[in-house]
């Protein structure tokens, strides 16, 4: 793209998850949007997890989706088990939650966001906001291009300032063979905004050809389930189970005696981790 002047009336940095329903909402209200992200092929990605739902979670999804949303209508349509969290107790903490295929999500957001009316996507990295009168007018992109609008919308996420931590190796990103948004960063410090960070924890992918799922215990979907959107009538992929697996003794020993390998418990992390969705040495340490 050469260097030029455009002009939307709103902006959207950043193509997951919050970005994809910022640019959708302000696309169907009639706004002329332009979202901006790293690479296309990455709007939509399950980086960490592929569920959606669950206690809390899956509440928002279901506001989300009452307010003409997407991400109900997309985790449906890719999803894989439905499964309906806390059923024994109370309806107030029951959640409903998907598991979903990466894939199909991902495809199913980006052909969304490509054919929707009113919205661009466009490539790149942002390097510095236009600031005019203390209102966010427009961007700078990393290839000179000036971009215009009467708001912008940062969604981010973990690519502000973004670190990885693997083991003791530290390295800067978004996620891994990402790069993260520095210039950016320091922009937002110099406003005198304060930037915090968030931590996530990936877990490692297993190869399904590698597990013996027969020492597993199987966990199957509901037979019923309960859809994510209001608007979805009925399953579109084959259902699937999930398998719960346990550590041991041996397991423990291995952990406990490489505790200081992890970022969590050697000092590069300050923070108390999460409180759901605990890394494996956090589960052994802490429960």
């Amino acid at each position: 793209m050469s260097k030029r002047k455009i002009n939307y009336d709103v902006i959207v940095i950043g193509g997951g998850h919050a970005g994809c329903e910022a640019a959708h909402a302000s696309a169907r209200r009639g706004a002329s949007t332009c979202l901006i992200t790293h690479s296309i092929k990455t709007i939509g990605l399950m980086s960490c997890n592929p569920a959606f739902g669950g206690v809390g979670k899956g509440h928002l999804i279901r506001e989300i989706d009452a307010l003409d949303g997407l991400m109900g209508i997309v985790s449906d349509f890719a999803a894989i088990q439905y499964r309906e969290l806390n059923r024994s107790r109370g309806p107030a903490v029951r959640g409903p939650r998907v598991q979903a295929d990466r894939e199909i999500y991902k495809a199913k957001m980006q052909n969304i966001l490509l054919n929707t009316s009113n919205l661009e996507i466009i490539e790149g990295s942002v390097i510095n906001l236009i600031i005019k009168n203390n209102c966010a007018n427009g961007v700078i992109l990393n290839n000179g291009n000036e971009i215009f609008s009467t708001s912008v919308v940062l969604t981010t996420g973990t690519f502000l300032s973004g670190i990885i931590h693997i083991g003791n190796k530290k390295v800067v990103g978004g996620r891994v063979g990402e790069k993260s948004e520095t210039e950016l960063s320091k922009q937002i410090k110099n406003f005198d905004f304060i930037i915090g960070r968030l931590k996530t924890g990936t877990p490692p992918r297993l190869l399904s050809k590698s597990i013996n799922y027969s020492n597993l215990d199987k966990q199957e979907g509901d037979i019923s389930p309960k859809f994510m959107s209001f608007l979805t009538t009925k399953t579109q992929n084959p259902q699937i189970s999930c398998y719960l697996t346990r550590t041991n003794i041996n397991t423990h020993h291995i952990i406990n005696n490489n505790i200081h390998n992890s970022a969590i418990y050697n000092g590069n992390i300050n923070s108390s981790g999460p409180r759901y969705c605990p890394s494996i040495e956090d589960k052994v340490n802490r429960f």
